[in-house]
């Protein structure tokens, strides 16, 4: 196959030392498995430090709830920058370059006295960005790289390495802080994993093959329009309203945005872990120093059920997608129960949900919009499910204390909505792998 380089970046060269297609995608969350390790161990520990800075209750809310919103709302901008300038690599690096940056120079921050909480802040706040900068970029180019590989399978084994760093980052900090009783010797020690992520990204930017790929037929005029990058309604707009129709996605395909809106109820109905420990401790079941465990299993499990779906996905088509809304109406129905079996089961379904909310919807996304826009669509995709998230989120901390009840009607409410827009999105694209229009 004659490969060449459509973007800015410089391309690596094709020969001997290029990697396989599934080398590539395992390299690649090896990378996000060094990654996690360093911000994942920062958010667990972030309040607990930000505290011990001086940091009122207020104060480490309005931080951490900063660093979420920029962690998703720029990533309307950032997938545009990526798409526009085609430099999915560049903005891959140095996303992944904050993060290695900015966790460990927290550990300097005891040490500056009244400017120790506001260079806390900058760091965190920057490490935030630097996920809402490579984020786009970095599933677009797993999306290309997974072509061979089949996209379900691909963002699986990427989702599970993933989740490795994910609870092994705050297992290492909370080891390290229960030995020393410091908070910042723990981030200093994660400086070895950011370095690591950067060399591992290195390599694979060299080694990385360059995959071209058929693209799916649009199915209607707009839609062709769409992927050529053309005003849809043959007008000759003027740059800005150019730029505002990109960042806003309304020149993306229609399936993709009623996937995106099935996939925000979806995340409004799958509460935080946040909000389930809170609970289990509350009513007894659990002692609070037994949680980190229990998010361990949860973690596990979200890898195990990435792995699954995404063969599954390749193998059976977006179908697939439908259990989630299904799984997602199951977890209040267990996690508030007054048995801890029946809790840590519906951990167990929300772990499963989780893992293919982040993993296997992704992947289909890829399939609902033309390459040169997947990064756009991954920006839009990551807000829609941000304000998803920032509803349910309101919603459970409302009810979840006395109105149990009614949560859980709320929440299966929501996912009746979420199954009946996935049916429609994958009758009109088609249950068959890849998703190929069938009409």
């Amino acid at each position: 196959m004659t490969q060449t380089s459509p973007g800015h970046d410089t391309a690596p060269a094709v020969g001997p030392r290029t990697w396989t297609p599934w080398r590539t995608v395992f390299a690649f969350g090896l990378v996000s498995l060094c990654a996690d390790m360093v911000y994942e161990g920062m958010r667990a520990m972030a309040g607990p430090f930000l505290g011990s800075l001086g940091a009122s209750a207020l104060t480490v809310g309005l931080i951490t709830g900063a660093g979420e919103g920029i962690a998703l709302v720029l990533r309307l901008v950032t997938g545009v920058w990526a798409d526009r300038s085609h430099n999915h690599w560049r903005l891959t690096v140095l996303g992944y370059a904050m993060t290695a940056v900015c966790v460990p120079l927290l550990a300097v921050a005891p040490f500056l006295g009244g400017a120790g909480l506001a260079v806390a802040t900058t760091l965190i706040l920057l490490e935030r960005t630097g996920k809402a900068v490579r984020s786009p970029a970095k599933s677009a180019l797993l999306a290309r790289m997974a072509t061979s590989t089949g996209r379900g399978k691909g963002f699986a084994v990427h989702k599970a390495l993933d989740q490795v760093g994910a609870f092994s980052g705050p297992l290492l900090l909370a080891g390290v802080a229960a030995a020393t009783g410091l908070i910042w010797p723990g981030f200093a020690l994660l400086a070895i994993p950011g370095a690591i992520s950067l060399l591992l990204l290195a390599q694979l930017r060299r080694r990385a093959p360059i995959v071209t790929e058929p693209e799916p037929e649009p199915e209607t005029e707009t839609e062709l329009k769409t992927a050529t990058g053309a005003d849809p309604a043959g007008r000759s707009p003027s740059a800005l309203a150019a730029i505002g129709r990109a960042v806003t996605g309304s020149d993306l395909p229609r399936t993709f945005h009623l996937f995106s809106l099935a996939a925000a109820l979806m995340t409004a109905g799958l509460m935080t872990f946040g909000v389930i420990s809170f609970r289990m401790v509350e009513d007894g079941l659990l002692l609070a120093a037994a949680v980190p465990l229990v998010y361990a299993l949860a973690m596990a499990v979200e890898a195990v059920a990435a792995l699954g779906t995404g063969h599954l996905f390749d193998r059976r088509g977006s179908r697939v997608l439908l259990v989630v809304p299904v799984l997602v109406a199951l977890v209040p129905l267990c996690v508030f129960a007054s048995q801890l079996w029946l809790v840590l089961a519906g951990v167990v379904v929300w772990g499963v949900a989780y893992g293919i909310q982040d993993s296997t919807v992704k992947a289909y996304v890829a399939d609902l919009v033309p390459a040169p826009r997947r990064a756009t669509a991954y920006g839009v995709f990551a807000a829609v499910q941000g304000l998803g998230a920032l509803v349910g989120g309101g919603l459970a901390g409302a009810l979840v204390t006395g109105h149990v009840p009614v949560l859980a009607g709320v929440i299966g409410g929501l996912q009746v909505a979420a199954f009946a827009l996935l049916l429609h999105v994958t009758r009109r694209r088609g249950a068959v792998p890849g998703g190929e229009a069938a009409e």
